[in-house]
């Protein structure tokens, strides 16, 4: 940011209007790169103070972290009618309602642009580009580093703990990366996403989660031939049973463009009842794409924008019925590695049909008669509860040497 800063200055006072200068900075260190433009920038050794501080018009937190100094920060900032910039997307997940309302309060502007998918301007597109329409469906790739490990192994045939283990080394993933490979970090821009689009508080509870340890370049591999690839998707739609967000490992037809979305990159898929499907891709983190939507949001500020942040006013925002993760109706993709023997693929049937489980396909490489083998099925939509009820009567076959891996087929 304070290099797009100093690089841009004219251009980004002659498009807001305005001379935006940076008149204090907070940080446990200085980065050696930076010194030179920080030359004669007060320096603040509690970032409360820089916060209260009178020479400052706007606060841009970029800590990170749900609370703690973050939080106080945030507070401090709009407590003092300061205008706040944050890129901390667990922040706003958690507290956004809090933060928004104390915004309105003071009549100053609360942004976020670079806490959802780095520097894809999604939110401003929805509350502003978008505005006209209804949402029904927002859904998309929100986490780089998972879209990095699952392309990975796609394209290596390695598997999860090795291209995890690649993705730290280069800097893609943290050393403690569960935030991520479990789907928290992605669940976190769902919810803000779902707020913008549905009109709704924000709700991280209402989120069923699921990450992508589970899934095998095994998995990955039978993706492909079936004509699907995997990615682990954030999903928010409308159902009759009420509003439904998750995010999990889904196939994804690969013809569909979210499909296409490879590495460290994000995409978002909004569709509106008006305009119907848009599709927007970029990075979804890194300095420089961090950087463009901190200073998208600077920009609105200097231009005097204090629309509300999550579209309406915080009053207006209506808590809506949660559509219940056991009623999601799809299709499924089940792997079992059974004992290749006579009679197990009739056990397999007589489940799936106890539960009312339609089978589409079958299948099955190779013959080791008395040895382990995987058997692949693919099934018609069903509801989710009846699709639980046979995973757990399929780990119980003494056929079934492993734990059944499932992954939930999308239609886009």
């Amino acid at each position: 940011m304070v290099k797009l800063l100093s690089e841009h200055r004219g251009l980004l006072e002659a498009r807001a209007g305005r001379l935006i200068t940076l008149v204090g900075v907070a940080a446990l260190e200085m980065p050696a790169a930076l010194k030179p433009l920080l030359k004669g920038v007060p320096w603040y050794d509690d970032a409360r103070k820089l916060a209260a501080s009178p020479d400052i018009d706007v606060m841009v937190e970029l800590i990170g972290g749900a609370d703690g100094i973050a939080k106080q920060i945030a507070e401090t900032a709009l407590g003092a009618g300061k205008a706040l910039v944050c890129a901390n997307k667990a922040l706003i997940a958690k507290h956004g309602i809090a933060l928004a309302t104390l915004a309105e309060q003071k009549g100053v502007a609360l942004q976020f642009e670079a806490a959802v998918a780095g520097g894809i301007p999604i939110l401003k597109s929805m509350r502003e580009g978008l505005v006209g329409n209804k949402f029904s469906r927002v859904y998309g790739i929100l986490n780089g580093t998972c879209n990095y490990i699952l392309t990975g192994m796609e394209e290596s045939g390695r598997d999860f703990s090795e291209v995890l283990a690649e993705a730290q080394k280069l800097g893609y993933a943290e050393a403690d990366p569960a935030a991520d490979v479990d789907g928290h970090d992605a669940a976190n821009k769902l919810a803000i996403l779902t707020s913008l689009a549905f009109g709704t508080p924000v709700s991280l509870s209402s989120i069923y989660v699921e990450g992508i340890r589970s899934v095998s370049a095994l998995d990955i591999d039978f993706a492909a031939q079936l004509g699907y690839r995997i990615k682990l998707l954030a999903i928010a739609r409308m159902t009759d049973h009420g509003l439904e967000q998750r995010v999990h490992p889904c196939m994804v037809d690969c013809d569909k463009p979210v499909a296409q979305v490879m590495g460290v990159l994000n995409a978002v898929v909004a569709e509106g009842d008006f305009v119907g499907q848009t599709v927007f891709e970029g990075p979804g983190a890194g300095e420089r794409a961090t950087a463009s939507a901190v200073v998208s949001d600077l920009v609105d500020v200097a231009r005097g924008h204090t629309a509300p942040p999550f579209s309406v006013p915080v009053a207006k925002l209506a808590p809506l019925p949660v559509a219940s993760m056991d009623r999601h109706v799809g299709a499924y993709y089940v792997r079992l590695v059974v004992r290749d023997q006579p009679g197990v693929l009739a056990e397999v049937a007589r489940i799936f049909a106890a539960e009312q489980v339609s089978i589409e396909s079958v299948l099955q490489r190779g013959r080791a008669p008395e040895q382990n083998v995987p058997l692949i099925l693919t099934t018609h939509e069903c509801v989710e509860a009846a699709m639980m009820r046979v995973r757990d009567h399929l780990a119980k076959l003494p056929a079934v040497v492993e734990k059944p891996a499932f992954i939930r087929i999308e239609e886009l």
